[in-house]
């Protein structure tokens, strides 16, 4: 997956458009023979602490969405008491433009696990669950068999990490998600495992206290634990001399990136690039996606999934790091999955159909966010209709505001996802939506 060296990218296949011939998965024997597991090996000959610090050192930052420190997560946990401690990753990946995890997934999971193994022998975890999205059938099985060689080659099991070398046993199992979205919030997730409704808890306790089963708990992106085993190999120097320094006085974006490009461009897919590339350099080179389909102009952009709310035409070089929030008025980075749109793009039924998917999502618990979403959603039909008056679209923009902005009125970050993506697509293209109104405006 990872640069050998620190240059922009290299192209990872991806289905479907990659050649058929590169499509396989790397099992566990093809993945040793490539150096596999020999990060695990050297992290079980190392100090707790001192892996937790490497980590730390990296700046590795979540590459789920939120953007937060690994390492610094993982410091968060108390001191083990002898009762359980689990680690949960995340691969929901449910919204809409995001696939990045599963190509992860699809080719090459035991780098996953590796990371997992790491995590777990790094913070004192003794099970992980490895929650994945519903509509992800073959990526379960193939994420089930991955696991089940590493059982069998005694990676996991009862007799301790790597056949026992160190007496530290860790069990991995996999729970399949229902479709619901808002499973992909982590405390959402926690209750998907235990069994309950995908409903997001109350934040504090957080999960490295009060976690699953009310137990310590760390819940890492998929993407986030592929990254753990080159950093401990390479080195924290290795994994910043790729990505970029703040621009703007905030953390750094330090490592790489896997972004999967979908929308109106000549070779959509996922790409492994530096952080800190560009929109308009990651769609136009022929390295990557050989510019927008039938020679059209770029219009706008969702860079991270539809909750980041849009990039607008004149922000078509916004670089794709983790200050791009603050910079160019978005909620953040995201999964850094750009949906690019081109020339012919009515944003007025964009706005609608990402207005329908958070009404669709939402899980009805915070009154802001339930009842807020399907009026924005029925206030954008009516303008897509062309029977909505100036104070509709005025009162798309309060009713989006009053929902969430950050920090919001709701439990979690739905009900944000969905202000700033109706929000900042009227900003941007508030001439396309007044054109719209039944009264000019």
């Amino acid at each position: 997956m990872f640069l050998k060296e620190p240059v922009l990218c290299e192209r990872i296949p991806t289905w479907p458009w990659a050649d058929p011939a590169e499509r396989h998965i790397v099992h566990y024997d093809e993945f040793v023979k490539k150096g596999g597991y020999q990060g695990l090996r050297q992290a079980i000959g190392m100090d707790r602490g001192e892996i937790v610090d490497i980590i730390k050192d990296s700046v590795l930052r979540g590459r789920g969405g939120a953007g937060f420190p690994c390492g610094l997560k993982w410091s968060f946990l108390p001191a083990p008491d002898g009762g359980k401690r689990y680690l949960a990753i995340n691969c929901d990946e449910a919204e809409p433009g995001t696939f990045k995890d599963r190509l992860l997934v699809d080719f090459d999971p035991h780098l996953v696990l590796e990371g997992i193994a790491i995590a777990c022998w790094a913070c004192e975890l003794d099970t992980a669950f490895f929650f994945i999205r519903g509509e992800y059938h073959h990526q379960a099985e193939v994420m089930e068999a991955a696991i089940q060689e590493a059982y069998d080659a005694k990676i996991f099991g009862s007799q301790g990490l790597m056949d026992g070398t160190m007496k530290f046993a860790v069990d991995c199992h996999v729970h399949r998600g229902a479709g619901a979205y808002i499973c992909g919030e982590e405390t959402g997730l926690l209750e998907a495992i235990e069994g309950k409704r995908g409903w997001p808890r109350i934040k504090p306790p957080f999960p490295a206290v009060k976690g699953l089963f009310g137990r310590p708990t760390i819940v890492n992106n998929v993407e986030t634990l592929a990254a753990v085993p080159p950093i401990l190999q390479r080195g924290v120097d290795w994994w910043k001399s790729i990505g970029v320094e703040s621009s703007i006085g905030q953390a750094p974006s330090y490592g790489t990136k896997l972004v999967g490009v979908s929308g109106h461009v000549n070779r959509p897919g996922v790409y492994e690039v530096g952080m800190g590339v560009s929109l308009k350099d990651l769609v136009e080179s022929d390295d990557y996606c050989k510019g927008i389909r039938g020679g059209r102009a770029f219009k706008a952009c969702i860079p991270g999934g539809v909750s980041m709310g849009v990039l607008g035409t004149d922000q078509y070089h916004a670089e794709l790091d983790f200050d791009i929030g603050q910079k160019y008025d978005l909620m953040g980075l995201g999964t850094a999955c750009p949906a690019v749109f081109d020339e012919s793009t009515d944003m007025v039924m964009v706005a609608r159909n990402v207005a329908r998917f958070f009404k669709n999502e939402s899980c009805g618990q915070c009154t802001p966010c339930r009842e807020g979403a399907q009026w924005l959603y029925k206030l954008l039909v009516r303008l897509e209709r062309g029977e909505a008056r100036p104070k509709d679209l005025d009162m798309i923009l309060e009713i989006a505001g009053s929902m969430g902005i950050i920090p919001g009125t709701t439990i979690c970050g739905l009900a944000d996802g969905n202000n700033w993506a109706a929000r900042t697509t009227i900003n941007k293209f508030r001439e396309e939506f007044e054109a719209r109104l039944l009264v000019p405006a």
